[in-house]
């Protein structure tokens, strides 16, 4: 096994045009996240699917239970690839991430999934304090437009301020053609 592992974080229905939060450009981002998957599956990285889930019952969105939860079929973790269940941004807040990545001697992570703005960033972040070599996919990242002080800010702005704030000291950032 390599020294590498590619974390999918958040590629969940809920994110889908059927879901309660649709993503600008999520099915773009999660068929690149396909190719990345097959390639650490073929190159026999660890590959940790990470998904988001609000303990409240009542969440309006990422409901416990509610099909808006499940990892989308696109990129539907196979056989024994570990599942990590988070609650927070950061995957590694309160979970097993960090323990499951030094048990298998990761020294790098490739990050990719949603949103850009949010667990991307705050998951790279956390991987890059804790001494991992991080690479961002961006193409392989999705986000949404948000509002500030009475303006949107489309996603496309979003996306790419998330991905400049991240280059500038925490990752390399690439598109999936680059890195594959």
């Amino acid at each position: 096994m390599s020294k590498r592992a590619v974390i999918v974080v958040d590629i969940q229905n809920e994110y889908f045009a059927s879901g309660k939060l649709p993503l600008v450009n999520i099915e773009q981002a999660a068929a690149k996240a396909a190719q990345v998957i097959d390639a650490a599956r073929q190159n026999k990285d660890l590959l940790v699917h990470v998904h988001h889930e609000f303990p409240d019952p009542n969440a309006p969105v990422f409901t416990p239970g509610s099909d808006g939860v499940n990892i989308h079929e696109s990129v539907a973790p196979e056989g024994d690839e570990p599942v990590i269940l988070k609650n927070y941004p950061n995957s590694f807040l309160k979970t097993s991430l960090k323990e499951l990545l030094d048990s298998n001697d990761i020294e790098e992570v490739v990050v990719i999934g949603a949103m850009s703005h949010m667990c991307i960033e705050a998951t790279s972040r956390a991987a890059s304090d804790f001494g991992y070599k991080v690479t961002v996919l961006e193409d392989a990242c999705a986000t949404m437009d948000l509002e500030f002080n009475g303006m949107t800010v489309p996603a496309a702005q979003v996306h790419a301020t998330a991905m400049a704030a991240l280059e500038f000291a925490y990752a390399s950032v690439q598109s999936t053609a680059d890195y594959l």
